[in-house]
């Protein structure tokens, strides 16, 4: 589950696909086996370190495939996993042989074992929980076995669900409390109080069985959204655990993950302009997304329920029960046509309302820059999310250009140097990266990338422009990543710029292509047959190293709340190894930098800084917490840990609560807009009043301010040497 977290935050470094695959004959009418094929085609002639399909592979792929079916060990008991162990060395003959009975076989047991789950939870929760109960529970399931019995496993079902009622019901009591304290009630006090000794005010039969209602409801909500799920779903989870065997970064996309997997990328869609969430009642509107076509017209909002869906001049369709992704398919169509939607209102009324849709930008994935004010000096930050592009049209909104649009706002109000946020960035798009490196220096390589047996590649700056040749500080973190790497090496080799954040970045130095099947098969019956991003390459900095596993270093290295969490490359299941090629040849920055005055500057700041070290003890706590996984699940033992946790958690609420005195402001284009946009005033403010409490921005303008002074000092050398001269 972990690694499926941070997966899901990295986009990947992909280049336009160059893999080329001869004209194999590709006959299956079974769609499931033709995927497969394929796959394992592709695989073989295009991964960049292809793996052997042996029993070795093949029992990777047994554990994995098991593990990530049921994570818990709540749903298969140890007869079933004995039954599926004649299988453990025959996936690999049989993926050869383009034949699934391994997964056919578990599927069918999986569905029969959720269905088992769902009389189970019902009936552990139609009794009460005795919470003065001495007993624990270990939420650390990796180490664990299967239920060796159905007694077994309802007893791990009822252990679970206890601990979920447990929460929600030390929850409902601290509210109560907390209620009865501001209505100044002196039976209670701001202590713990045991369980036998509640206020006569809290019933605590009444509050228990609040609580496991509340885990039901959770629970009904989470097997409807499993029924959702069709075969052809588990089976794509079957297809990625044999993926994933060849390397972290290659997936599987079906349709609708490959175009999700685009608007991610390109920041953008066609449809109305609204996020939904499935609903008994219909698909309930959470979020109105600014400047779509909902937002403008005005005519819905966050709370309605969609119940029917119509194209223009067609009968409407009731999506009432129906799955969100065949529902958002309905609601979703190509700019300039017209859907009709029957809603129902969240006053209760039906209505019929009619969206013209149109192309929908997600705003929160584009570049952003703010001003920042520091006693009488102003620097410029730039947020950048993502590598974002368009791979169908390049020169469309794309990353690159929206960061030197930035630039350019930035130099015309007059800043004196500029921070690049690149952290939580996990890549994009390869061309996009060197290209905007080219706005920092004069010309020269960016970076290197090799395929498997071939002869590197650089890839160049070729423009002799400099779009800004002022201080620069690039931040970083953790979960930087990939073409986020490239930009920060690039800018670390050439001197160009200070790289601050974490230890080390992510640490993924591989390059994807996206491929679709599409366009490997002659002819094909089965409709949309999604694509493969496949890892083709490995990306080196301009000084012959590697970023894989190791990641970008920091020039000044700030603690931040994951610095003890296993979050990188290196913690990933089956990923590529480091190595170096030849440095490419390049000169470094002539400019203005003295990193190690300015090194040693940050370092004697941030030593003397109670913030820093309040964030150095969070992360050790935060790691602490993680390591906890034993649980009472007895009441008073429970919420004493728990406040003893509060206590400590309440020490560093202080770090939200830090101020910079920085002063941070729009640029003259963005105010213009407010007066049309309210929402995107606040998502500003909001962000605004974030970097005023960010400690890593803070120590970044102080480094700039170091920068510009040791490029004074720099200029006033040389123009004294000149006139001795």
């Amino acid at each position: 589950m972990k690694k499926n977290f941070i997966l899901a935050l990295l986009v990947i470094l992909v280049a336009v696909a160059s893999c080329s695959f001869t004209n194999k004959s590709f006959d299956n009418d079974d769609k499931d086996k033709l995927l497969l094929d394929l796959i394992t085609y592709v695989l073989e002639r295009g991964h960049y370190e292809p793996k052997n399909l042996d029993d070795t592979f093949s029992s990777s792929v047994f554990d994995d495939f098991i593990d990530i079916l049921d994570p818990t060990k709540r749903y298969f008991l140890e007869s079933d996993v004995r039954e599926f162990e004649k299988y453990r060395f025959m996936i690999d003959d049989e993926i050869k042989n383009t034949d699934i009975t391994f997964f056919n076989v578990v599927y069918q047991r999986l569905m029969v074992r959720m269905n088992d789950a769902k009389e189970i939870y019902k009936e552990v929760l139609s009794e009460p929980f005795d919470f003065t109960l001495d007993e624990t529970i270990d939420i650390d399931y990796s180490e664990q076995e299967f239920a060796a019995n159905k007694k077994q496993l309802r007893e791990r079902w009822r252990k679970q669900l206890k601990y979920n009622a447990l929460a929600i019901f030390g929850n409902k009591v601290e509210n109560r409390i907390s209620e009865m304290i501001q209505n100044g009630d002196g039976e209670v006090s701001t202590d713990v109080i045991a369980f036998n000794e509640f206020p006569s005010s809290i019933d605590k039969a009444v509050t228990e069985q609040e609580a496991r209602e509340n885990v039901k409801e959770n629970l009904d909500e989470y097997f409807d959204f499993i029924d959702d799920l069709e075969r052809k779903d588990w089976f794509v989870q079957y297809i990625n655990t044999i993926v994933d065997e060849f390397d972290p970064h290659t997936f599987y996309f079906a349709p609708e993950e490959k175009e999700r997997f685009d608007i991610g990328m390109s920041g953008k869609f066609e449809g109305i302009g609204a996020r939904l969430q499935k609903r008994p009642e219909g698909a309930k509107i959470v979020e109105i997304i600014s400047g779509g076509p909902v937002w403008r017209d005005q005519s819905l909002e966050v709370g309605d329920e969609i119940l029917k869906v119509g194209q223009e001049g067609e009968e409407p369709i009731d999506i009432v029960g129906m799955r969100l992704d065949d529902a958002i398919k309905l609601i979703k169509g190509p700019k300039g046509t017209v859907v009709d939607l029957t809603v129902r209102k969240v006053d209760g009324t039906i209505e019929k309302v009619s969206i013209t849709r149109d192309v929908v930008e997600l705003e929160e994935s584009y570049a952003k820059s703010a001003t920042i004010k520091s006693d009488d000096h102003e620097y410029g930050i730039i947020n950048l999310p993502k590598f974002y592009v368009d791979f169908e049209d390049y020169t469309e909104r794309n990353a690159a250009t929206d960061v030197a649009k930035e630039v350019e706002r930035l130099k015309n109000d007059g800043v004196e140097g500029i921070i690049l946020d690149l952290r939580d960035n996990g890549g994009g798009s390869l061309k996009t990266v060197v290209e905007m490196a080219g706005l920092f220096i004069k010309d020269g390589p960016i970076v290197q990338v090799r395929s498997s047996g071939q002869r590197k590649e650089v890839h160049e700056d070729k423009d002799e422009r400099i779009q800004w040749d002022g201080p620069l500080v690039i931040l970083v973190n953790e979960l930087s990543a990939s073409a986020s790497e490239i930009l920060a090496a690039a800018m670390q080799d050439y001197k160009r710029a200070v790289v601050i954040g974490s230890k080390q970045t992510f640490g993924k130095g591989t390059v994807q292509n996206v491929i679709p099947l599409d366009n490997i098969v002659r002819s094909n019956e089965h409709g949309d047959l999604g694509a493969i991003k496949l890892t083709t390459q490995k990306f080196y900095r301009i000084n012959g190293g590697s970023t894989q596993l190791e990641g970008v270093k920091s020039d000044i290295v700030v603690p931040d709340r994951y610095s003890y969490i296993d979050l990188g490359e290196r913690d990933q299941e089956n990923p590529l190894g480091w190595d170096k090629i030849t440095p490419a040849d390049y000169k470094v920055w002539d400019g203005y930098i003295d990193l190690e005055a300015t090194v040693e500057n940050s370092k004697k700041r941030m030593a003397n800084n109670p913030q820093i070290k309040l964030i150095e003890e969070n992360a050790r706590w935060i790691k602490e917490q993680q390591d906890e996984t034993v649980v009472s699940l007895n009441y008073d033992k429970f919420v004493t840990k728990e406040d003893e946790a509060k206590k400590r958690s309440d020490k560093f609420k202080s770090l939200r609560d830090y101020d910079s005195k920085l002063t941070f402001g729009s640029l003259r284009y963005e105010t213009e807009l407010f007066t049309q946009d309210s929402v995107l005033r606040e998502k500003r403010d909001r962000w605004h009043k974030d970097l005023a409490k960010d400690v890593y921005v803070e120590e970044a303008v102080n480094v700039l301010k170091d920068l510009q002074l040791n490029n004074i000092k720099s200029t006033e050398g040389k123009l004294a040497s000149a006139n001795k001269d």
